[in-house]
């Protein structure tokens, strides 16, 4: 049963696990309000004594396909809050410094920003249908939402680079296989697996798993931080360049890209 929930993301609880989904049809795609309100979850969450374990997941087809690029104006920039003028990254900061363990449960697309919310979770389910892709260089801009820090820290910085440099698309198998996800099952058996990790999870004293969970994670949040500034900073100049407008036009095509380097 639901419980606090938003149009966009439905809570409700198991126990001590809370399930957190994404319901944006039909792509789940992020949006600087979906961030905000999944950050403020959280941070409700972490003040919640009887949550001691979380499990995000999507709604429908996908975990998260990332943004909506074809329906944005051309050039346009990484959304921005009117009111505070904070934008997409900097809210997504909010993600990292959260205190308790984030079990994903990943099938569909998990691609650009959806890759970069499923790799802020502590772990990873997913299945052998599932997708990731860092796909930013095959759109023509630079990857952002943390991945430049997040992803490296979880793959290697070798493995991340090819993610990076050719945009591929990784199926859940090969995503365990290199450790970008922690367990594969059938896909009709995602939420339920990621429902039980988060379970074990929670039967373990809540203080010391927040405690080993900060010791592990010292530092990320401010790296994910200074990582984004700097990739915002790549995407705002290359966001109006002619290879980005062919990017997002092959994409919106299903066409390879022509790019120019212009």
């Amino acid at each position: 049963m639901d419980d606090a929930s938003s149009t966009e993301l439905h809570v409700s609880h198991s126990d001590h696990v809370a399930l957190l989904e994404i319901d944006r049809p039909p792509n789940n795609h992020i949006t600087i309000t979906l961030v905000q309100t999944l950050a403020a979850t959280l941070e409700r969450l972490d003040e919640d004594p009887n949550t001691r374990a979380i499990v995000l997941a999507g709604r429908g087809r996908h975990f998260c396909a990332g943004a909506d690029l074809v329906n944005r104006a051309p050039g346009a920039s990484v959304p921005r809050d009117e009111k505070t003028g904070r934008t997409l990254y900097t809210e997504a900061v909010r993600l990292l410094r959260t205190r308790k363990p984030i079990v994903a449960a990943v099938h569909g697309a998990a691609i650009g920003a959806g890759l970069g919310l499923a790799v802020a979770a502590d772990f990873r389910v997913t299945c052998a249908t599932a997708r990731f892709s860092a796909n930013f260089t095959r759109l023509g801009f630079h990857p952002g939402f943390g991945l430049t820090t997040t992803l490296p820290a979880l793959i290697g910085k070798q493995r991340a680079a090819l993610l990076f440099y050719t945009a591929r698309r990784i199926a859940g198998d090969e995503a365990v296989t290199m450790g970008l996800a922690d367990i594969l099952v059938a896909e009709a058996e995602v939420r339920a697996t990621a429902m039980a990790l988060a379970a074990e999870i929670a039967t373990n004293a809540p203080l010391a798993v927040m405690g080993v969970r900060q010791t592990l994670r010292r530092g990320l949040a401010d790296a994910y931080e200074a990582a984004t500034e700097r990739e915002f900073t790549e995407q705002a100049w290359q966001r109006q360049t002619a290879d980005y407008v062919e990017g997002v036009a092959a994409m919106k095509d299903r066409r390879t890209p022509n790019f120019t380097g212009a």
